[in-house]
């Protein structure tokens, strides 16, 4: 520790060279970290919007549908509205997926190469993403309402 101008600085003393390669490992291991959260981060985003098309293509569906039994209307393009909708939700969630998977695998294949070379401790864990679970969940639920849609089966006939 050593004093300047009255107010106290503390310098790292280390014992060995090795800090700086220490210190920069750990750095690069959390921007790991940060990289794959940010993708969890973008597949949320992906969820949302393709929830949010999913959910306006069935609720669209649904009301010209009781507006065409109620003789309101007879015009069948409402209905193909809304199961256009439910089909781009399903169609952007797979995308999502397939681009979230590919990513992390990727990234899991840079942090292992990384780890073999000794730049990187890899210590900690890369567990399956569980927003990935949630997207498949979705993607599970889009294709049972169209499903139900289309043929008039299931849950939402």
């Amino acid at each position: 520790m050593s004093l300047d101008n009255g107010k106290r600085t503390v310098i790292a003393q280390s014992n060995s060279s090795q800090t700086p390669v220490e210190l920069s490992s750990r750095r690069t291991g959390m921007s790991f970290q940060r990289t794959r959260i940010s993708a969890d981060r973008t597949l949320m985003s992906v969820i949302r919007t393709s929830l949010s098309l999913i959910s306006f293509g069935f609720t669209f569906y649904q009301v010209f549908g009781k507006l065409r039994e109620s003789g309101t209307t007879t015009h069948a393009a409402s209905g193909n509205f809304g199961i256009a909708l439910v089909l781009l939700g399903i169609a952007m969630i797979i995308l999502g997926i397939l681009y979230h998977i590919q990513f992390m695998m990727g990234l899991r294949h840079e942090r292992q190469a990384m780890k073999n070379t000794g730049l990187v401790h890899g210590e900690s864990l890369f567990p399956v993403s569980l927003t990935l679970l949630t997207a498949l969940v979705l993607l599970a639920i889009g294709v049972v309402a169209i499903v139900s849609m289309v043929f008039q089966v299931g849950p939402f006939s």
